[in-house]
């Protein structure tokens, strides 16, 4: 797989931070911390924080902690509070906030390619506030997922945009970047979401924000999409267009 970033920028060393919600990910543990490892020692700064809570059922946590305790680079938050996977995301944030002046989130288990985070943090470091990961746009691309994940990702786009008035070509990708002032905006905001639409109801309420699309590889077939967060999806997004109908559409400014 091509990658996305170059060399070109590596030559800087930016303060950031990496949030990864971490689920039954014992499998494929080290092959992802080995990617995440190089890409460190590659840029010579960033930490990585992994988020863990009851919903992993294997050796996830344990896994976690020994690469804590060997690499400082890594923290293992445990969170056995979290109810759903905004919750996870929305800890990590609160977790890298103090620390850094960006922050990024993204997958684990390699669906996510770390090999594009430089690139996230060129498009930080340029001026824009908010970088989102589009599997869509030139340079991007989506494989080894199912059709269903693919149809759902892409309907949920274009619904996003007609019905919102977003204008972006990826509205549901979970690798994404923010400088800190952005973080401490959106972690005080009442997000509605508690499942997935999250990426989308973020996208929507930082639509006047600066932003740039980073083009992503995304890989590997997702969890299957539950019906709840597909409800919850749908009532978000109604939510956010009566909103939008009644002249009182929300944002982050």
């Amino acid at each position: 797989m091509e990658s996305t970033a170059s060399n070109i920028y590596y030559s800087r060393s930016y303060n950031f931070g990496l949030v990864i919600p971490m689920a039954n990910e014992e499998p494929d543990f080290e092959t992802f911390a080995e990617a995440l490892t190089t890409m460190l020692d590659t840029l010579g700064s960033g930490k990585v924080y992994f988020i863990v809570d009851g919903v992993s059922k294997d050796n996830t946590l344990q896994c976690c902690n020994g690469l804590s305790a060997r690499d400082h680079r890594f923290v293992t938050v445990w969170a056995p509070e979290n109810r759903n996977v905004v919750d996870a995301y929305l800890r990590g944030y609160r977790e890298a906030l103090p620390h850094h002046d960006f922050i990024i989130e993204m997958d684990a288990g390699l669906s996510h390619d770390p090999r594009a985070i430089p690139m996230f943090l060129r498009v930080l470091n340029e001026g824009n506030e908010c970088a989102f990961g589009s599997r869509f746009i030139n340079g991007g691309s989506i494989w080894n997922s199912s059709l269903k994940r693919t149809f759902l990702s892409r309907t949920g786009t274009l619904l996003s945009n007609l019905l919102l008035g977003t204008r972006m070509r990826d509205m549901t990708s979970g690798f994404q970047g923010f400088h800190k002032e952005v973080v401490a905006q959106f972690l005080a905001y009442p997000l509605l979401s508690k499942a997935h639409f999250y990426q989308t109801e973020l996208r929507y309420l930082l639509r006047h924000k600066r932003y740039m699309e980073v083009p992503i590889h995304y890989r590997a077939p997702s969890p299957s999409v539950s019906r709840r967060a597909i409800i919850n999806s749908i009532s978000v997004l109604l939510h956010y267009l009566f909103r939008r109908i009644s002249g009182r559409a929300p944002f982050i400014s």
